[in-house]
This record gives C-alpha cells, sequence and structure tokens, in this order.
C-alpha cells in the first residue's frame, strides 16, 4: 500500500496511569474514526515522565511485554482496525528495565518491540537510572498498511540508528518521543533546541529519502519547571514539513502519506544509493582493538 494515513496523539500526563491510558486509548479511536491507518504514541505516555528524579519507586511503573497494556491496546487495535505504536516501561526481568516501544498490528496481533539503544543522562533525563540500553538491535515491522521503523526519542540524534533502520527496509520512520523546555529558559534558546531537534530529524528523512513522524508529549511537569514542547511533527522524504502540532496543546491529528514517494526522492537524490557502510569498518576495528 502506497498511501497510509497517520495519526498522532500529542498528551500531557498526570500522575494516574489509569487515565493516562485511558486518554491515549481514546486518542487512538479519534484518529481512526479520522481515517488513522497507524496511530503513533508519545513515549512513556502511560506516567509522567519520571526520569527527572532517580527514585527507586519509578521502578513500580514498569511492566512486561507483553502484558497488560499491551493486552488493552491489542483490542482497541482490533476493533479501530489500525496499526498502534506504542511506548512503555519495560520490566525486562528482576531488576532489569528498558525504555521500549511495542507494534501491534491491525488485527491485535503483537508484533513485537524495539527497546531504546541510546540512552541519554542529563538534568531531568536521567534515563540511565532506569533503562538498560537495548538488546535486539534496529527493527522493522511488516504490518498491514507499511512497513514500518520505530526508533525513540534520545535515538533522534544518531544518523547510524536512522540509516540503519532505512537500509532494513523501513516505508516510515516513527519517533514515540519526551522532551521539552525547562521554564526558567530564555526564548530564544527555546526556539534553537526546538529548531535543533526538528532539524535533524528532517535531516534524517532527507539523508534516508523517508517519512519521519515524530510524536512529542506536551504540557508542564516536575511541579512547573518542565514543559515538555508538544510540536509533533511529519515531514516527507525531502525533510518539508508536511504537519506540524502546537507546543502548548494536546492535538490528535491524521496525515496522509505516501510512501511511493521514496523511491523518486532516493532515484533523484541517490544519498542511500551512495552509501558507504564501509566507511566505518576501520573505527569500529580500532575501538574493538582497544578493548
Amino acid at each position: 500500500m502506497a498511501k497510509v494515513k497517520i495519526g498522532l496523539v500529542q498528551s500531557s500526563c498526570s500522575n494516574n496511569v489509569e487515565t493516562n491510558i485511558e486518554k491515549a486509548i481514546n486518542g487512538i479511536k479519534k484518529a481512526a474514526s479520522d481515517g488513522a491507518q497507524i496511530v503513533c504514541l508519545q513515549e512513556l505516555f502511560t506516567s509522567l515522565y519520571f526520569c527527572d528524579v532517580e527514585d527507586y519507586d519509578n521502578f513500580k511503573l514498569a511492566e512486561p511485554i507483553p502484558g497488560p497494556t499491551t493486552d488493552q491496546l491489542s483490542k482497541v487495535a482490533l476493533e479501530c482496525n489500525v496499526v498502534i505504536v506504542a511506548s512503555l516501561f519495560e520490566k525486562r526481568a528482576e531488576g532489569l528495565y528498558h525504555n521500549t516501544t511495542a507494534v501491534i498490528d491491525a488485527d491485535g496481533a503483537y508484533l513485537g518491540k524495539y527497546r531504546k539503544m541510546h540512552i541519554p543522562d542529563d538534568p531531568a533525563f536521567y534515563e540511565k537510572f532506569y533503562f538498560t540500553p537495548g538488546d535486539l538491535g534496529y527493527k522493522v515491522f511488516k504490518t498491514k498498511f507499511a512497513k514500518i521503523g520505530v526508533l525513540i526519542c534520545w535515538d533522534q540524534w544518531y544518523p547510524e540508528a536512522s540509516r540503519i533502520t532505512a537500509l532494513m527496509g523501513a516505508d516510515v520512520l516513527f519517533y514515540p518521543t519526551a522532551i521539552g523546555w525547562a521554564t526558567n529558559q530564555d526564548e530564544t534558546t527555546n526556539v534553537e533546541q526546538y529548531n535543533a531537534w526538528q532539524t535533524i530529524q528532517r535531516g534524517h528523512a532527507i539523508a534516508n529519502g523517508v517519512h519521519t513522524v515524530s510524536v512529542n508529549r506536551v504540557g508542564f511537569e516536575q511541579e512547573g519547571a518542565m514543559k515538555f514542547w508538544g510540536g509533533s511533527f511529519v515531514s516527507n522524504p525531502f525533510g518539508s514539513i508536511l504537519y506540524q502540532a502546537s507546543h502548548d496543546h494536546e492535538e490528535v491529528k491524521v496525515i496522509e502519506i505516501d510512501t511511493k514517494k521514496s523511491d523518486n526522492y532516493r532515484v533523484h537524490w541517490p544519498f542511500l544509493r551512495d552509501r558507504r557502510i564501509d566507511s566505518y569498518a576501520p573505527i569500529t576495528k580500532r575501538y574493538l582493538d582497544e578493548e
């Protein structure tokens, strides 16, 4: 299928897990009623963004994947005939946790998961306290409507992640995200940070000739110290913005893309065809030798 309708659910979150899941499900259903075939939720949508502090109690938010939340979403996927991209806090084993996205097909079948490979450790984003880096490699999922690649938030800054996922055959790259501004930060810095975040992902779209979808949370958290900047967007394979959400409001939006356009862009601007994966070989060998 070439033309695919993509649903983006940009939401705020509360400290009530059940309420957050209900809001996400309502967003999925709204997107489906507007024609969406694939719906992407934001990163860690079942809770507030808890990585602002290092608190052992937050591990209680984790769950197995597949598990109770994917079971709920599978029923919604089947009911609405939509693919769901759902970012969750995974408990893999006792004391072992991942930042993980599950993919559920339109018939309710659980297709698998991607575990976030790049883990940040910045003020108010202490993810290395909670998450072990992914061990599954990059993943592509063949859904009813398209072959999709899934990466997660901090993966956005790394060209290898998008390039490898595109080479694996992804028709679309999805990035569930949780990123925002400190509210004591000046507006010039805010604008510069958002532009850098969006620009790097538009660059991945261009370099790989593939549509890119980024879905971020919105709203104030951390007792008002953090404003998640929303700004969810869809880029075409040449970096043009097809849709951009606001920085202030919850939004459910459906955008139609045409995955066949990748061929035209890749033929005329052959960045993907001219790739030199072997260029990494000397660096990789030296790194391994040093180890």
